[in-house]
């Protein structure tokens, strides 16, 4: 199942129906019943419409994705509208603010797996859905470890994601890889899904010797960025080292600080000498990594209680101010519990 997103800007009220129609074909091809599909063209109508009535447009991103052992639809919805000041009053079932029947972002939230949401005045609102082919699954909370959420998208027109990104569990904790083929593209695709295979069957746990391993299995390709993070619990730090402009944050609370990767070639050249960065690890800590595609000049400082947020927020909320569209871009926001 591929995990990038599709992508539409939603600007006239005529792209509705297709959006809908789009998305119930897709809910009817993962296994959703009649029924079930019908409920997810009344949650996809009421966010589309939504963004035509009061936000002057936006942007929807969809995807078929595995959640434990169901098919489910992620969505997020994004737009730069006035925002929303009572959360709580419009999420409930029947609340409206132009007359209509109401069924507004409570009915969301009720017939979908989970529903998020986060706005802010004057900066737009964030939200996300998933719904489940099974409408009373719940998957079970994590009770440590990493809880994340990835955003990727296709540079525009291409077919497939020359970023990438993968998280594996190691005997000390867990690995965390994210990549940028050269370009976009096939090409871009292929040097990207080398490099994470690779990265995969490495039994390798500082990330300097990985990412070295990495470079002699990908030299026919096109040549990647890629950083890796590996966490060993017993030790309590991340170890992180990277290769090019991969972006790479950790926010303990309010303060935060961005590791620099060498410069270099994953493929094609890298330096001679590879340190990873010991930082300590520690709960509730969140780690942001991103491609070229988004913008580095974000500050979450700026966002009212978004580190409260669960990460596919965090995420959604950097991606709808800092994408670039002249690139695939990929985020990815674990937070430590």
């Amino acid at each position: 199942m591929d995990n990038t997103f599709s992508s539409y800007k939603i600007d006239d009220r005529s792209l509705i129906a297709f959006i809908k129609r789009e998305i119930h074909n897709l809910a009817l091809q993962l296994g959703f019943t009649p029924h079930r599909a019908a409920e997810t063209d009344i949650i996809v109508a009421e966010l589309t419409s939504n963004l035509i009535k009061y936000a002057n447009g936006g942007e929807l991103l969809y995807r078929a994705h595995l959640d434990g052992e169901y098919n489910a639809i992620e969505i997020y919805c994004l737009d730069n509208g006035d925002g929303f000041e009572n959360l709580t009053k419009i999420m409930n079932d029947g609340y409206s603010s132009s007359n209509t029947l109401g069924h507004g972002l409570g009915s969301i939230k009720r017939l979908s797996n989970d529903f998020q949401i986060y706005s802010m005045k004057d900066w737009g609102c964030v939200q996300y859905v998933k719904i489940c082919e099974k409408p009373d699954y719940q998957p079970q909370a994590l009770q440590s470890g990493l809880n994340h959420m990835e955003i990727a998208l296709n540079y525009p027109g291409e077919k497939v994601c020359g970023d990438g990104y993968y998280i594996k569990q190691t005997r000390k904790g867990f690995q965390i890889f994210v990549g940028d083929g050269l370009g976009h593209g096939e090409n871009a695709y292929e040097a990207v899904q080398m490099a994470i295979k690779a990265f995969r069957q490495s039994i390798e746990f500082e990330p300097a010797e990985l990412l070295r391993e990495i470079h002699a299995k990908v030299k026919k390709s096109r040549g990647l960025v890629a950083t890796i993070v590996s966490v060993d619990y017993n030790a309590e730090v991340w170890n992180i080292c990277g290769i090019g402009n991969i972006n790479t944050r950790i926010y303990n609370g309010l303060e935060n600080k961005t590791y620099t990767p060498y410069n270099g070639i994953i493929g094609h050249n890298i330096p001679r000498t590879l340190n990873s960065t010991i930082v300590p690890y520690k709960k509730h800590q969140i780690i942001i990594m991103h491609s070229d595609g988004l913008r580095t000049r974000w500050n979450l400082n700026d966002l009212t209680s978004i580190l409260k947020q669960n990460p596919g927020i965090i995420g959604a909320a950097i991606f709808k101010e800092n994408i670039r569209g002249t690139d695939d871009a990929t985020i990815l926001v674990g937070k430590i519990i």
